[in-house]
């Protein structure tokens, strides 16, 4: 690969790097804002809910912004409202304006998501690299925990810790107006024809089920996965009494498992193909969700969760261009990517309003379900698109 084209693909994995340490670092600074606030689990929830009119409107805009400004003022405008969001976090003196803060956070978040992925997928046809890419989340959302855990560890408060993590995201700013002065062209460029049907391919996306049960499934898997990494903190030190440090430091082995995963993907996608890696991956999915729940002496089963999710979200973004019309792979990435983050608010906030009723000790239980539904959807797009 050309060493321009490079410049885009390290840009696109420090955007992921980015998005994993904004999303991970809340769970283990959850225990911290329900004391400073004095709320419950269920009060808590609404730092996620409102994080969805955010990535709605990241989901409405995301393949009109990219096709009219191009991918480097799209991620300029996201890494902007997701730097923001965090600043917010940081410094916000009463809880309503933290809660506020999150359309900007799904905002950017959703905008990063949808842009990175079609850019990858698409633009620079770089199929293969889409297991690192995601990998590459991996390693911001294992250095999210490991970063809050140690910064609280050596005396500093939560809102010092969204300081630092609201340092990581801004380089991506300072990245994009780079690009942008620079006018790097694989990024800048824009298309104009496309532009004028961003919304009418959507539609026409819409009408192919493997679209619709593709973007089901992606909301449900990040919805567990976000559920597990936001909640599991709050789950060990509050209902199981495990040490801080430890409890901290398992969540990174979660995020750890899931990095592993991801940048072993390409493997499987060789020998197995990306339906089997996936049904594979759901299988242990299952297994190490049962041992969290039944063994919770134990902190090995987290890692093993997040191995087991790792190839799903990226092994069925590969799996979109083969299941539709390529004209209509742009809108249709935007269109799962996009309820892959409204799942990201969604599921953590449901669990939280049940824990809220039964203890924070049943949201290993509530992570089941979630699991066999993925099963069940997977199997309907195997049977539609074998």
């Amino acid at each position: 690969m050309k060493a321009p084209q490079w410049v885009g693909v390290a840009i696109a994995f420090y955007a992921f790097i980015a998005i994993g340490i904004a999303e991970s670092g809340l769970g283990v600074v959850l225990p911290s804002i329900l004391t400073t606030y004095d709320l419950t689990p269920a009060t808590v929830s609404w730092l996620f809910v409102s994080q969805i009119s955010g990535f709605v409107l990241a989901a409405l805009s995301s393949s009109l912004i990219r096709s009219r400004l191009g991918l480097a003022p799209l991620l300029g405008l996201a890494a902007s409202a997701l730097t923001l969001a965090l600043l917010v976090y940081a410094l916000a003196s009463r809880w309503p304006l933290m809660v506020a803060a999150g359309l900007f956070l799904g905002l950017g978040i959703g905008l990063i998501d949808a842009g990175i992925n079609i850019y990858i997928m698409e633009d620079i046809e770089s199929e293969h690299l889409i297991g690192s890419l995601h990998g590459f989340y991996g390693v911001g959302a294992l250095a999210g925990p490991a970063l809050a855990t140690t910064l609280l560890a050596l005396g500093l408060d939560w809102r010092q810790v969204y300081l630092a993590l609201a340092g990581v995201v801004s380089l991506l700013l300072v990245a994009s107006v780079g690009v942008m002065l620079s006018r790097y062209a694989p990024m800048t460029q824009r298309n104009q024809r496309s532009s004028q049907g961003a919304f009418g391919h959507l539609g026409r996306s819409l009408h192919h089920p493997a679209v619709l049960l593709s973007g089901l499934l992606l909301l449900i898997y990040v919805g567990t996965e976000a559920a597990i990494g936001n909640w599991a903190y709050a789950v060990q030190t509050i209902a199981r009494q495990t040490p801080a440090l430890t409890a901290g430091y398992s969540v990174s082995a979660y995020w750890l498992g899931l990095t592993v995963g991801r940048f072993s993907l390409g493997y499987g996608l060789r020998h197995l193909g990306a339906n089997r890696v996936i049904t594979f991956a759901l299988c242990l999915l299952l297994l190490s969700l049962l041992a969290w729940w039944l063994l919770p002496a134990q902190w090995l089963s987290l890692p093993l969760i997040g191995f087991a999710l790792a190839p799903i979200f990226p092994a069925t973004i590969w799996l979109i261009p083969t299941r539709i019309p390529k004209v209509l792979v742009p809108a249709a990435i935007s269109f799962a990517t996009s309820a892959a983050s409204l799942g990201a608010a969604l599921v953590p906030t449901t669990a939280g309003w049940f824990a809220n009723w039964a203890g924070l000790g049943v949201i290993p239980v509530l992570m089941l379900p979630l699991a066999i539904a993925l099963f069940l959807i997977h199997h309907r797009l195997q049977t539609a698109h074998p």
